[in-house]
């Protein structure tokens, strides 16, 4: 079977790579574009950065905010509406995960009007068009959602979050700009770090895992083990380690996929509102745990890249184990919480384990699942 691997057409990286977004809206001959962006980030002159950009090159564009942190069916859809009306031809996506998977579904839907119900998107769609281009401007360092061809829509109706998976959605161009990063608090800084994290360390032991992908994979877990504490104090080296770092994870398990821990993240997000990274960040060190039989030497990889030394002299079993703790250090040291005590209630758990097993992301975990095993790591963690 042949391996498939989908990137953007084009990237930008380092300070002021944001000027690009004129010059790539002015090279493609468009007229106008959708700015989706969150209500915060307009808020706190976070999108004006780009918005500047367009206003100084005299580009039209009309913005669309009706975006939550997990976003909804119901934003999709107000968002495809908004876009009718607007008149333009692209859309600049400024923000997290939520601000460019709203602005996929947009797109998807525009050049699939079939799938205007949103929920038949989940899974793997079968879109016949590409979406409407999209160049994608990230805010924080985690999602890598301006290189992937996935993106997460939550249905209210049924408390659940839909993986959807689609070569059509991919931005043409992702800018990815330290300097819009910068006004991250640390909390976001350490949650989104730790979902990039989560992204390179399931993307490497996944099933669908190769020479290519691992490639990106490794790399990724050294830069951001080395750059995430600095990212959380706010230093310029940590900013853009942690710019790169979670792009190049995006760049490998957005073609070869993930495992449990963000199968089991997903519905939290879902019916708790609880922040992606969080729960990542939380599940990822017990589920390495229970995943570790089935991942060969990998594990050593994964310490080496975390920076612990003398991992070669080292038993397997012990290497394992090393780079678990190296895991939770990392964790502990950037303020994420150690378990799901105060997120999780205990009558919620056969639904979140339920979820948890019917979630896209599963099938790629290294070690075989069922329900009931899904269920005792959640309680595991409370």
């Amino acid at each position: 079977m042949a391996n498939r691997f989908v990137l953007n057409e084009t990237s930008y990286h380092g300070k002021g790579a944001i000027a690009a977004v004129a010059d790539e809206i002015k090279a493609r001959a468009f007229a106008k574009a959708f700015v989706c962006s969150d209500p915060d980030l307009i808020k706190f002159g976070v999108t004006k950065k780009v918005t500047d950009v367009l206003d100084n090159a005299g580009i039209e564009y009309a913005m669309f905010s009706e975006i939550k942190a997990n976003p909804t069916v119901e934003n999709v859809q107000a968002g495809v509406e908004a876009f009718k009306a607007s008149g333009a031809d692209c859309i600049v996506a400024i923000g997290g995960g939520s601000s460019m998977d709203t602005a996929k579904a947009i797109g998807i839907i525009i050049t699939n009007p079939e799938f205007a119900d949103v929920v038949s998107l989940e899974g793997v769609a079968p879109t016949k068009n590409k979406c409407v281009p999209i160049i994608a401007v990230p805010t924080t360092a985690g999602t890598a959602a301006e290189v992937t061809i996935n993106y997460v829509i939550t249905d209210v109706a049924k408390n659940r979050k839909m993986v959807c998976v689609d070569v059509h959605d991919i931005p043409v161009v992702a800018v990815v700009d330290p300097d819009m990063m910068a006004s991250m608090p640390k909390g976001l800084t350490a949650a989104t770090g730790m979902d990039a994290l989560t992204h390179a360390i399931e993307g490497y032991i996944t099933k669908g895992a190769w020479e290519m992908s691992d490639m990106f994979h490794i790399k990724a877990i050294e830069i951001i083990a080395k750059s995430l504490r600095g990212a959380v104090d706010n230093t310029d080296e940590g900013r853009e380690g942690m710019a790169l770092g979670q792009y190049v994870a995006g760049m490998g398990f957005s073609n070869v996929g993930l495992g449990i821990v963000h199968s089991m993240a997903h519905p939290l997000g879902a019916l708790y509102d609880t922040p992606h990274g969080v729960a990542n960040a939380i599940i990822l060190p017990t589920v390495m745990e229970y995943n570790a039989p089935e991942t060969g030497e990998k594990y050593r990889d994964i310490a080496k890249a975390m920076g612990v030394v003398g991992v070669d002299a080292m038993t397997l079993e012990d290497a394992r184990k090393a780079a678990i703790d190296a895991v939770k250090k990392l964790s502990a040291d950037v303020g994420i919480p150690a378990d799901l005590k105060e997120i999780v209630k205990a009558e919620d758990v056969d639904f979140l384990a339920q979820s948890a097993f019917d979630d896209a992301c599963r099938p790629g975990n290294p070690r075989e699942t069922s329900v009931e095993e899904i269920k005792a790591l959640y309680l595991s963690l409370m």
